[in-house]
This record gives C-alpha cells, sequence and structure tokens, in this order.
C-alpha cells in the first residue's frame, strides 16, 4: 500500500524517446529523418479605432454608423496636404521645429501633414490625432468643418 509509484516501470526513460514502430503506427512511416513542425504563424493584430476620443474599441466591435463615420474621417484625413520637412538654407528662420504631439524635433526629410490653421506634426502622430479628435492639437480649431458637415449631411 502506498507503494505502487515506485515500481521498476514508472521511471522507465525509454517511453519519452519515439521509437520507428510508434511512428509506423501514426502513419509517418520508417524514415529516419523527421520534418520540423511548420512555423508559428501570428495573426494580424486587429486595428483599433477611436469613435470618440474617450472610447476605444477593436475595428470588429464597431457599430455600422461608426465605421461609415471613421471611413469619412480617413477620406478627409488623406485630402489634407502633405510634405516632407525642409527646414531650409538658413538654419535661423522661425520656422515649427518640433511636433507638439510627440515632442521630437523634425528631422530634414521627415514626412509631414499640414493642417488649415497652417500647423504642421509628423504624419503619423497628426493623423492618429485625428482620428480621435478633429481639431488642431495647438490651436483647437476645427480642422475643416465645413467638409466633415458636408460628409455627415450626406
Amino acid at each position: 500500500m502506498g507503494n505502487c509509484l515506485k515500481s521498476p516501470t514508472s521511471d522507465d526513460i525509454s517511453l519519452l524517446h519515439e521509437s520507428q514502430s510508434d511512428r509506423a503506427s501514426y502513419g509517418e512511416g520508417n524514415d529516419g529523418d523527421h520534418e520540423p513542425p511548420p512555423p508559428y504563424q501570428e495573426q494580424a493584430p486587429i486595428p483599433v479605432y477611436h469613435p470618440t476620443p474617450s472610447q476605444t474599441r477593436l475595428a470588429t466591435q464597431l457599430t455600422e454608423e461608426e465605421q461609415i463615420r471613421i471611413a469619412q474621417r480617413i477620406g478627409l484625413i488623406q485630402h489634407l496636404p502633405k510634405g516632407v520637412y525642409d527646414p531650409g538654407r538658413d538654419g535661423s528662420e522661425k520656422k515649427i521645429r518640433e511636433c507638439v504631439i510627440c515632442m521630437m524635433d523634425f528631422v530634414y526629410g521627415d514626412p509631414i501633414r499640414f493642417l488649415p490653421c497652417m500647423h504642421i506634426y509628423h504624419m503619423d502622430c497628426i493623423d492618429d490625432w485625428l482620428m480621435r479628435s478633429f481639431t488642431c492639437p495647438s490651436c483647437m480649431e476645427p480642422v475643416d468643418a465645413a467638409l466633415l458637415s458636408s460628409y455627415e449631411t450626406n
């Protein structure tokens, strides 16, 4: 009683090794080379959207109305002018040198986007900002409110 775990067969390490007969029984044949399993494939992350500034939802959780509103915003953002940061020949020019969203200095060649109020930001920074709030982060002016209202009425 109580001594059943100490049998000589319970610690038999040969059970951990796969034998040829075991592989044949699983349909793998008697070949000695064993192919590795297929590589682990990660699923593409589901995009996260902000139907309102205080809400965060996965794309799969959005209502049809929210999807339409987000598609309209993406369309409006794509119509805003974009460019490449060029500080100019004279370094003493009074130009904006920092993106106020990420607080990083602009570097020559950075992709930037211009808002109607003439403020500039890194394109990635302002695109993410405008998906949450359609106002300029510096002056809080609505970004082309007339165009936005015409989209919403149609």
